[in-house]
């Protein structure tokens, strides 16, 4: 399979700006760029693919740029937004910048990485309306539907003049760097195309530049891909923990499942079809989902991260949870409150102090029947006590009614 055929194959072709670019793909070795605006120190999971289908090209030979809007991201992209951008200040942009480079470098090493402030905060408002902006008309500019989709509710000529500013960064990158090619998702088709009309405006009619667009990621229930119920999967592991960046792929709907192996995993056809015919015979086992989990938190996290996620996954399923660290309790509770206690404590009591129990007969009952276990172990004695001493690195205990519902002490 050519190098093109497998990005249809795999869903990663919406849209490209000349049918010459197949070819070009295959058998030359260009030069491209993606652009990231740094609206925060993080990317997350939404920003994941394009990142991909770039390491993807790499790959496959072709030479990444990759562009962190420091200048673009002080202004906003309207692309199909509802409203205006908050404007960052210039430090905040630079800050989160800096955290999105650490992210490229993991994910795409030997990819060339810039910042567009080095170049756009060079230029005066003369230059910009002279040199650049006598190469747009208005009336071009309001035909893209990432600005029609505003006009009626109104947008600053700041985010007006976003996609003269993108365009100037390919056409700049063209001059200075030799690329002649942009990728994006497809709500950035009327970026690419504006700086596609500004390189043969400025160096002729006969200059070669290229633009390529993949889908946007959907879910098949039509919910928001890369949310997670308490809120956005970061890639940096300080915002959103490896465990719960493995959950949030494990977690993955079977009608996503096809999709989401062919565009964010490295596996070949003939894994992925493997795959994919096991989780028809034995979709129990979840065996497609634990392998997008791996590759992807590998991926970003690395393999010893991978481990430590499968280790906390695997002690919360079979209840081992004395084989966990204090940090890995934290980590795979993090969206339990903790009940904190400041001494020893009777389990009866402690049952109603988490909400495990709604009385003490309750309690009690639950008890009797072994509904209940400390830190893995089942407990039936009514007059257990639950003490800091025999706590999980001397912090933590875990208590669990039955199979699923659980609480965490803290101990002060």
């Amino acid at each position: 399979m050519r190098f093109f055929e497998e990005l249809k194959w795999r869903g990663l072709v919406y849209d490209m700006t000349d049918p010459e670019l197949e070819k070009a793909l295959d058998e030359q070795r260009l030069t491209f760029y993606i652009g990231v605006d740094p609206t925060a120190d993080s990317m997350h999971v939404g920003h994941l693919l394009a990142l991909l289908v770039a390491k993807r090209l790499h790959l496959a030979g072709h030479y990444p740029i990759i562009v962190i809007g420091g200048g673009t991201g002080l202004i906003g992209d309207p692309s199909f937004k509802n409203q205006e951008r908050p404007l960052l200040s210039i430090a905040t942009s630079l800050a989160n910048a800096a955290g999105i480079k650490k992210q490229v470098d993991r994910l795409l090493p030997g990819a060339q990485t810039v910042n567009n402030y080095e170049w756009l905060s060079s230029l005066n408002a003369i230059e910009f309306l002279r040199d650049i902006g006598k190469n747009f008309n208005v009336t071009y500019m309001m035909s893209k539907d990432s600005v029609k989709s505003r006009i009626e509710n109104g947008i600053s000529f700041t985010e007006f003049s976003y996609q003269i500013i993108q365009a100037w960064d390919f056409e700049h990158l063209f001059a200075a760097n030799g690329c002649q090619l942009q990728i994006g998702g497809q709500d950035q088709w009327g970026n690419i195309t504006s700086g596609l009309e500004l390189i043969r405006k400025v160096h002729g009619s006969e200059a070669k530049a290229y633009g390529f667009t993949f889908p946007l990621v959907t879910k098949a229930d039509g919910t928001k891909f890369g949310k997670s119920e308490s809120g956005s999967v970061w890639l940096d592991p300080e915002q959103t923990s490896p465990y719960d960046f493995y959950q949030f792929w494990i977690n993955t709907a079977d009608d996503d499942m096809e999709m989401r192996l062919k565009q964010f995993t490295f596996l070949s056809p003939v894994e992925i079809q493997a795959l994919l015919d096991d989780m028809k015979k034995h979709p129990e086992q979840r065996n497609a989902q634990k392998a997008l989990a791996r590759e992807l938190t590998v991926l970003v996290h690395g393999e010893e991260a991978y481990r430590e996620a499968l280790h906390i996954t695997n002690a919360l399923f079979t209840g081992n949870l004395e084989e966990l660290t204090a940090e890995e309790i934290a980590m795979g509770f993090k969206d339990l409150m903790a009940t904190t206690i400041s001494a020893d404590a009777n389990i009866i009591d402690v049952l109603l102090q988490t909400g495990l129990a709604s009385s003490k007969r309750d309690a009690r009952e639950l008890l009797q029947s072994g509904a209940v276990s400390i830190n893995g172990e089942r407990v039936t004695d009514f007059d257990f006590v639950i003490r800091k001493s025999v706590a999980i690195g001397g912090m933590f205990t875990v208590l669990r009614k039955g199979k699923k519902k659980y609480s965490v002490i803290r101990h002060e």
